[in-house]
């Protein structure tokens, strides 16, 4: 996924964002709420859309659309209570992506990606916090909101600016160089509106330790911390990856990052699924993991005793003898060795008790209200815990038999579940996963089935 920008302020937001142009949203109903936000897109004409959702977070709201004038463009506004609203010409596509940027208590993006929730700058969120499920929340260092009445000084000429047209707006043009003339303007014009947010809490931008040119670093710098090469981090950048933070600046037309960005950046790639395997598996001459290695091993000797030490195999590798007959035999050998040694691979045992657990406790989220309502139809697995043990018993059909054999015991005792209730309820579940087939689940089961006991 790439990194969302907008591409203007709309004149009515409350909170502009530096060096981006301001455009005339007065077409837009942004007094009457998100609901009237949304129905400007709601309506049958391909290609144009529009949506709000509610803020629990902070009583606020957010919402975009399609701008009803020019399609390829639309509007994502964001409002909370006593911070007023923001209003960012967008385009179209990349409404709903900054709408999922803020669904928690984000209110502003700034400087590559720092935000502010009302209260406190914080970092780009990049460490990913399993706990919370969500971007661990650092601090900017020392950070101070900067306000439109901090910026204005008297000094700006709104007479220099002016205000785009969404129907001439050009998305690939760069933003004034006298934005400080088009900010006044903007103070200007919101003389006109009615109960205006007063520009001493217009948020425009901040101000942080971090962000001084002393702690910004280069490119070179930027992906010698990150372990790669300067030329590799700038294929990402170009193709937009979005694990690469945002540069705080552009100096001399050069990307510039915070330091403490780079070290979360850091600090994330090796805490990722790739940055985790790589410290596994440092050292191994092939960079695998541990266990993969071992199978690496293992199974090399294997090889090689087949290959080399038979000689009825070892003299099909004379020229002669060396057909695709032969190959292929010898390749279904090898392969024959692989599929008889999972048992060497996969824990089998450990695998069973960690299988019987992960069913019992889905059936256990259902027993009290299946035993109430005397219908054991009512118990349940969820996806994933059944394709593990569609996994189970077509890889380990012996050892599947004995655990499934376990979770019948289990559910009578606790939950006093017939035992031909329990074998209904996997057998039902475990035909959403389409990996056995119906014979094979019907010829399975009716092993699992308990002994009729006859006169």
């Amino acid at each position: 996924m790439s990194h969302v920008l907008p591409l203007a302020n709309g004149l009515r937001t409350d909170h502009p964002v530096p060096g981006l142009p301001f455009v005339d949203d007065s077409h837009l109903p942004l007094d009457e709420g998100p609901e009237a936000i949304e129905a400007v897109g709601r309506h049958e004409a391909s290609g144009v859309w529009g949506r709000f959702d509610r803020n629990r977070a902070d009583d606020g709201w957010r919402a975009f659309t399609t701008d009803p004038k020019q399609n390829s463009l639309g509007w994502s506004v964001r409002y909370r209570p006593g911070h007023g609203r923001t209003v960012l010409l967008m385009r179209d596509g990349d409404t709903s992506l900054l709408h999922s940027q803020w669904t928690g208590d984000e209110l502003l993006f700034r400087a590559g990606g720092y935000w502010w929730n009302g209260e406190t700058w914080y970092r780009p969120g990049q460490v990913w916090e399993p706990i919370a499920q969500d971007y661990d929340r650092r601090k900017a260092r020392m950070a101070v909101t900067v306000t439109a009445s901090d910026m204005l000084d008297g000094r700006a000429d709104p007479t220099r600016a002016y205000v785009g047209k969404v129907l001439t707006f050009d998305p690939d043009e760069t933003g004034p160089d006298n934005w400080l003339d088009h900010l006044a303007l903007w103070a200007e014009r919101r003389q006109e509106q009615e109960n205006a947010l007063e520009l001493e809490r217009c948020v425009v931008d901040l101000s942080s330790p971090e962000l001084t040119g002393a702690q910004l670093i280069g490119a070179p710098e930027m992906a010698e911390l990150g372990g790669i090469s300067a030329s590799t981090l700038r294929a990402y950048i170009s193709r937009g990856n979005s694990e690469v933070p945002r540069p705080q600046a552009v100096v001399g037309g050069r990307d510039q990052w915070a330091r403490a960005v780079a070290d979360d950046w850091v600090e994330a790639r090796q805490r990722s699924y790739e940055g985790v395997g790589a410290a596994m598996s440092a050292g191994d001459r092939d960079s695998l993991s541990p266990g993969a290695a071992e199978v690496r091993d293992r199974f090399a000797a294997d090889f090689q005793h087949t290959l080399f030490d038979r000689p009825d195999v070892r003299k099909r590798w004379v020229l002669r003898q060396r057909n695709k007959e032969s190959v292929a035999e010898i390749a279904g050998e090898l392969s024959w060795s692989v599929a008889a040694s999972l048992d060497r691979i996969i824990p089998t045992e450990a695998l069973g008790a960690v299988v019987q657990r992960a069913v019992m406790a889905d059936l256990g989220d259902y027993a009290e209200e299946a035993k109430e309502k005397g219908s054991w139809n009512l118990l349940n697995m969820t996806l994933p815990v059944g394709k593990m043990l569609v996994w189970f018993i077509r890889y380990f059909p012996g050892a599947a038999y004995a655990t499934i054999g376990e979770i019948q015991r289990q559910a009578n005792a606790e939950w006093g579940v017939p035992a031909t209730d329990t074998l209904r309820v996997l057998r039902r579940d475990l035909s959403l996963d389409g990996k056995l087939t119906d014979e094979q689940r019907e010829t399975y089961f009716a092993l699992l089935e308990p002994h009729k006991a006859t006169d």
